[in-house]
């Protein structure tokens, strides 16, 4: 059981793989071309065994491959950290207009941000794996962030579960608080960027 375990999730580490190949492409392009680098980073993750045998139990799915497979759409992830919410857009788009990319799902907290003031763009894709049977599509999510969206998102996750869910409400207000603050941040950030962008120095004269 450990080893088709293991195939199954070979599959995912492979669409991993690609997703993460086709980001990296972007980004060197854009640092080549445009000599601006709107990706910060990527980081991937593929679920453990345990960690797919419990959100698989704990959301009521079977305990069976197939089952899993079409339960679960995160058993893959990939998170990207661009600088700015422009660039989030555009690496989407970018990522997802590709022929061999399939959109099954996408969910804007950007737009529309949760209650609590998360903020993110995630899409669940489907990548084709090629293997020695042949291709297989795998899915992958990927999750958008700016800077300050992560930097709000992984404060929020410590404070959870620092408290074991159960946070002050002190707390929670402040979070939220903080989200706005976060997303002020990035318009103010984003206009101070694109004005220097745009900026041309005035033409020298030469003395006489």
């Amino acid at each position: 059981m450990r080893d088709e375990f293991d195939r199954f999730l070979l599959r995912y580490r492979s669409g991993l793989s690609e997703i993460e190949t086709k980001l990296a492409i972007l980004r060197d392009e854009f640092s080549l071309v445009d000599g601006y680098n709107p990706i910060e980073s990527i980081s991937c993750r593929v679920k453990t065994v345990e960690g797919v045998l419990e959100k698989a139990t704990r959301k009521g799915i079977d305990l069976d491959l197939d089952a899993i497979k079409d339960g679960l759409s995160d058993i893959a992830g990939v998170r990207v950290i661009c600088s700015f919410v422009s660039d989030v857009y555009r690496i989407v788009d970018l990522l997802t207009s590709q022929s061999d990319i399939t959109v099954l799902e996408v969910k804007d907290y950007i737009a529309n941000p949760k209650p609590n003031g998360y903020r993110s763009l995630h899409v669940i894709l489907e990548v084709p794996v090629f293997l020695s049977a042949g291709p297989e599509p795998v899915r992958v999510e990927v999750q958008f962030r700016t800077i300050a969206m992560d930097f709000w998102a992984s404060l929020e996750h410590k404070t959870y579960y620092k408290y074991d869910t159960q946070v002050p409400q002190h707390l929670i207000d402040g979070l939220t608080e903080a989200a706005e603050t976060a997303s002020h941040l990035d318009s103010t950030m984003e206009r101070l960027h694109h004005e220097v962008r745009s900026y041309r120095p005035p033409a020298r004269t030469l003395d006489v």
